[in-house]
C-alpha cells in the first residue's frame, strides 16, 4: 500500500500541480508534474479517477492499480515531486497497459521536469568550460 505520508489529500495542492504543473498523456492514464522547491517533503501523489471510467467498483479497482504501481515506484521520484495522477476510461478495460503506460509517462515527465541546458535557472559554471 502507498504510504499515507506521500498521499496528496489537500484541493489547493491538487490545483497547483494539475495548473501549475506539466502533462504527460497516455491512453491509460494522465499525470501531471512538478517539482516543488519550497519544501524539503517527499514526493506527494494525488489520484483522480472519474465517473467516466465506470461503476464505483471499476473506479476503485481503477485507484488501487495505480496506488499500487506508484508505492512501486516512489523510490525512483525526486524529493520535492507533486504529481496527479488521473485515470482515463480506458484504464478500467486495459489494466495490463496500466504499468507500461505510467512508467513511459513518468519518464517521459521526469525529462519535461529537468532543466533544460540553456535554462539561466539551471546555474552552470560555464566560464571554466572556456579556459579549457
Amino acid at each position: 500500500m502507498l504510504p499515507q505520508s506521500v498521499r496528496m489529500r489537500s484541493s489547493d495542492d491538487f490545483t497547483r500541480t494539475v495548473r501549475g504543473g506539466v502533462r504527460v498523456g497516455t491512453p491509460t492514464v494522465v499525470i501531471h508534474g512538478r517539482l516543488d522547491p519550497a519544501t524539503d517533503h517527499g514526493p506527494l501523489i494525488g489520484f483522480v479517477v472519474s465517473k467516466a471510467v465506470g461503476t464505483a467498483v471499476t473506479r476503485n479497482r481503477v485507484k488501487r492499480r495505480l496506488r499500487h504501481l506508484m508505492r512501486d515506484r516512489l523510490n525512483e521520484l525526486p524529493m520535492n515531486t507533486r504529481m496527479v495522477l488521473r485515470a482515463n476510461p480506458a484504464a478500467a478495460s486495459r489494466p495490463l497497459r496500466l504499468g507500461d503506460d505510467v512508467d513511459f509517462a513518468l519518464a517521459k515527465l521526469h525529462r519535461k521536469l529537468q532543466p533544460a541546458p540553456d535554462d539561466p535557472s539551471a546555474e552552470t559554471d560555464r566560464s571554466a568550460e572556456v579556459g579549457r
